[in-house]
């Protein structure tokens, strides 16, 4: 008789989710090791974008704090432009190289694919953040005391997961959009660094403009992370960090919520219809 192969078990449920996250990162973290070009260009250009907000606050006599404030805020674009280009359009540049409908048809969750992608890419913009700020810290003389290193890090936290949740959710609408979806993230682009507060502190532009800015998640995010990073910077803060906090987790809901609740609308459109898996050239 025949000897037959033992049946591979498959994964499901967390372990499939958890094996596809791995799966879908390590292709990214991986691969910017491949380009050490770029390496060198996502630090050197966000550095002269800062060195630009630094020596025209100095000119103008602004307070010290806004030296450091131009520094964390130059980091924390690479967080943005991640989510805006390696998140947000990513289902879009999938569908036209044809790998979408692979990932319909794949048993997993596109939660965890678009997750795995998520902190794949995560990774190496950390370092390169890391990298701005120490650079940049260094150049320009920033001077950085925290006073709560742990609420810091909590606000951190949640600040990447509701950022990286909105990036799961607008990859949905910019697919559900077709064509327009690279407009959309060349549109989105520059708004944000106005309204999140990038190199200013966010008060400055009102309170019912920054309360209405606060739906993009890097504002709240930024303001508390500056006025744990810069004690005297608490008179510039747009709120208490605390309730910046906790509408950080109300957005951390809402934004995975809602990407899910998308994530399996365009996946049933696509099931249905098969319009959205199509490439349209």
């Amino acid at each position: 008789m025949e000897e037959t192969a033992p049946a591979i078990p498959k994964a499901s449920g967390w372990k499939l989710f958890l094996k596809t996250v791995i799966a879908r990162a390590y292709p990214r973290v991986i691969g910017q090791q491949r380009e050490k070009s770029w390496v060198f260009f996502d630090i050197f250009l966000p550095i002269l974008g800062i060195a630009a907000y630094v020596y025209v606050y100095r000119a103008i006599g602004a307070p010290e704090e806004y030296t450091g404030f131009v520094v964390l805020g130059g980091a924390m674009t690479a967080f943005w432009l991640n989510v805006l280009w390696s998140m947000s359009s990513q289902l879009y540049w999938e569908k036209e190289q044809g790998n979408l409908a692979l990932y319909i048809m794949a048993p997993n969750s596109m939660m965890a694919i678009l997750l795995g992608m998520a902190l794949g890419g995560m990774v190496a913009t950390l370092l390169r953040a890391v990298a701005i700020l120490v650079i940049g810290g260094w150049v320009f003389q920033a001077r950085f005391l925290i006073t709560n290193l742990g609420l810091l890090i909590l606000v951190f936290l949640l600040t990447m997961t509701a950022l990286y949740g909105l990036g799961m959710m607008s990859a949905s609408l910019f697919l559900l959009l077709g064509r327009e979806a690279w407009h959309l993230a060349n549109l989105a682009q520059e708004p944000v660094y106005l309204l999140s507060g990038f190199y200013f502190p966010v008060k400055n532009l009102g309170f019912w403009v920054a309360l209405v800015a606060s739906l993009i998640p890097l504002t709240l995010g930024l303001d508390a992370m500056r006025q744990l990073a810069f004690p005297s910077a608490i008179q510039f803060g747009f709120l208490d960090v605390r309730v910046e906090a906790i509408g950080l987790f109300l957005l951390c809901i809402l934004f995975l919520v809602g990407a899910h609740f998308l994530l399996d609308y365009m996946e049933r459109l696509a099931i249905q219809e098969g319009r959205l898996t199509e490439s349209r050239r």
